[in-house]
């Protein structure tokens, strides 16, 4: 279900980041929570996709719920 969201203990702690990369869902989620568009996370961090951003949303929303 949350294909793009991956957990290493040798990255970021082992915290669910993006694909294996540095890039937590918190931050993903915070960067939105603070009034960022889009566009202006995928302009700021050109790795990422435009469906990262969904999952990340999607994955804490399915945290907060348990």
């Amino acid at each position: 279900m949350f294909d793009r969201i991956t957990f290493d203990p040798k990255i970021m702690g082992g915290r669910a980041c993006i694909r294996g990369m540095r890039i937590t869902v918190s931050l993903v989620v915070s960067l939105v929570a603070n009034g960022m568009s889009v566009e202006e996370i995928l302009a700021a961090y050109p790795y990422l996709e435009a469906e990262d951003i969904k999952a990340s949303l999607q994955y804490q929303l399915s945290t907060s719920m348990l």
